[in-house]
């Protein structure tokens, strides 16, 4: 073992820190990416990357700190801020045993790296798709994305637990010629083996066809389907939403009038179960707690707990709300800390968004949400715009492309509302996606009411 090895770091943190207790958590990650416009390929890149985070704990409190690291020299810097941060620091009201344990499995293995080698096969069909788009009148842009962190956690408590975690995902813009159309496509993946050029044009060729007639509407409720893609967007909003401390304090629509949390209520549809798991096939992730800082949904104190499935909401009722030890403690509830998936199943769903909309007499396909912002917790209302892609449907089929809104929806009413859903498929948020939350499962989603507050100038 070097001196450089993630390991080394983590060892050599854990023997320099002068606290009383100390926990290292080192992130080796690397990372690819293309990027395209105008249907030509114009920037790629490989990018290599150690942070370094040592949690110095003294007396009752401890302090945090983060930086890159990739020497012993630039480690023992952390540890000494870190060290000192601690002998001032305030009590934390979060303070609890450590986690213990042993060297887990894998823990002397080296970090695993991805290249730019990954998307030949993605590169290759993607040139040819660049010469059909130009040949056909379309504009393609576009950008991928695959990363690969390894994370090392080493406590002086005796924990050493290694945890590797793809990335991946891609998403595309497609254009008439002329600009007067466009739509969007994207997805996740963990190693782009699953990832097909052809297909993607295809799905946007199919869009923008869709949108060759334009048809103005105005702000109101429509019979709407969302795309799995759409309710990842919405369903991620309402998972962040539902900490245990801000619900126990009345601030989130998932506290009860009067004191507590709606834990053990009917929130939803019956047929609703929402979810985490660390196993989930295709979305797994890393199955102990990760914590770099306290909030009121994570403790440092937490760190290296285990994980397993977790539901939030099951057949309806509100099971589980993010809990640390110490919020478990104020809520009466088990720990049940946050886990990096999420996945929507209702019973009974079959089928996908186009098998929804074929239900449809007159309503809309909203295949794209953008500009999320909470606008009321209490009810979890929030409100943002429509962009690239929402299409009239008339007698079941789809007639043309409809101009933007912003639209004002709570996730937890909507699924109440909702009169219709598809089979759960992994499934891509574009607003959250991208740089914090990549890993979900939705079904479509037909709600018969979606507020449209408003037509939007957005192109």
């Amino acid at each position: 073992m070097t001196a450089t090895t993630p390991q080394a770091l983590v060892e050599h943190a854990l023997a320099t820190s002068t606290s009383e207790h100390c926990i290292v958590i080192v992130e080796d990650s690397t990372s690819a990416n293309l990027r395209w416009a105008n249907n030509t390929l114009t920037t790629n890149g490989v990018m290599h990357g150690v942070d370094v985070t040592v949690i110095a704990f003294h007396g009752a409190g401890n302090a945090s700190v983060t930086g890159s690291a990739a020497s012993v020299d630039q480690v023992t810097t952390l540890v000494e801020a870190a060290d000192a941060g601690a002998r001032t620091a305030h009590p934390a009201e979060d303070r609890a045993e450590l986690v213990t344990g042993a060297a887990s499995a894998g823990w002397d293995e080296a970090p695993v790296e991805t290249s730019v080698e990954l998307y030949r096969p993605f590169a290759s069909a993607l040139g040819q798709e660049f010469a059909r788009a130009e040949a056909e009148g379309r504009i393609l842009y576009g950008f991928v994305n695959h990363e690969i962190s390894t994370v090392y956690l080493g406590s002086s408590t005796g924990l050493r637990l290694r945890h590797v975690q793809p990335t991946g995902h891609y998403g595309c813009t497609g254009k008439a010629a002329d600009l007067s159309n466009s739509a969007w496509v994207g997805g996740a993946t963990r190693d782009f083996a699953d990832v097909d050029a052809h297909r993607m044009a295809e799905d946007l060729t199919a869009r923008l066809a869709w949108g060759a007639r334009r048809v103005d509407l105005p702000a109101g409720r429509y019979d709407t389907v969302l795309p799995p893609s759409t309710v990842a967007d919405l369903m991620i909003d309402a998972y962040w939403s539902a900490g245990a401390r801000v619900a126990h304090d009345g601030q989130s629509v998932y506290s009860r009038p009067g004191g507590g949390t709606r834990i053990g209520e009917s929130i939803v549809n019956p047929a609703v179960t929402l979810f985490s798991d660390p196993a989930y096939p295709g979305l797994e992730c890393s199955p102990f707690v990760v914590a770099s800082g306290s909030s009121n949904a994570s403790s440092v104190y937490d760190n290296g707990l285990p994980l397993a499935r977790t539901p939030w909401i099951g057949n309806g009722r509100l099971s589980s709300l993010i809990q640390t030890r110490h919020t478990a403690q104020l809520t009466g509830q088990s720990t049940t800390p946050g886990i990096d998936n999420l996945i929507l199943d209702v019973s009974g769903g079959a089928g996908s968004d186009l098998d929804l909309v074929a239900g449809v007499d007159d309503g809309l396909l909203l295949t794209c949400l953008w500009y999320i912002r909470e606008v009321d917790p209490q009810t979890l209302l929030v409100t943002g715009l429509t962009r690239d892609g929402v299409y009239r449907v008339e007698g079941g089929e789809i007639t043309g492309a409809v101009n933007n809104f912003r639209f004002n929806e709570s996730p937890v009413d909507l699924l109440r509302r909702f009169t219709a859903a598809g089979a759960t498929v992994p499934s891509f948020s574009r607003e959250w996606g991208d740089d914090y939350f990549s890993r979900t499962a939705m079904p479509a989603l037909r709600v018969p009411d979606f507020n449209m507050s408003s037509v939007s100038q957005a192109l």
